[in-house]
């Protein structure tokens, strides 16, 4: 297994790391440290390595346009790309029924997180865990304004999960 996330980690990796070491695993903070911070400085990694991580982790991830979408099971968790020192919108998704899509999400929204050095990642999972049969709702934790959509009177129902980066200043949405 550390063969592999070496290899999906070295494969995606940008130019910042020119002796080819993979970088400090993401546990070398602990997840509740993350979430007790409001800035996660020291923990960003750009979209190339949440990607890489995503990867390592069993996702299967593609692009379209600005997005790498990595699916596993029924849950979509798109990243914008760029250049950002982290990326400025992380959003998962699923698609059926509100109560199934959502508790599609609630499944993988800890790891997903993690895997994106979102904190604090706890708190969101909780607050998301809270939302139950709402088809709307928002809060800020930390640096990340988070929203949740939920379709049901439409061709396509599911639920919709963003996160957006609210030190990002430019370039922070796709065109």
């Amino acid at each position: 297994m550390s063969t592999a996330l070496l290899i999906g980690t070295t494969a995606c990796s940008s130019d910042d790391n020119p002796s080819g070491e993979a970088p400090a695993p993401s546990t070398a903070q602990s997840a509740a440290d993350r979430s007790s911070t409001t800035s996660s400085a020291p923990a960003d990694i750009p979209a190339s390595q949440v990607v890489a991580g995503l990867t390592a982790a069993g996702y299967t991830c593609g692009r379209d346009g600005d997005y790498a979408i990595c699916t596993t099971g029924p849950v979509a968790v798109w990243v914008l790309t760029g250049d950002h020192k982290r990326p400025p919108v992380v959003s998962l998704h699923s698609l059926g029924a509100a109560e199934k899509a959502t508790a599609d999400i609630a499944k993988v929204l800890p790891q997903a997180l993690e895997i994106a050095h979102v904190a604090p990642a706890q708190r969101i999972s909780e607050w998301f865990g809270q939302q139950a049969g709402k088809t709307t709702a928002q809060v800020t934790e930390g640096d990340w304004q988070v929203e949740l959509s939920v379709e049901v009177d439409t061709e396509e129902p599911g639920a919709h999960l963003s996160l957006m980066d609210r030190l990002c200043k430019t370039d922070c949405v796709a065109e």
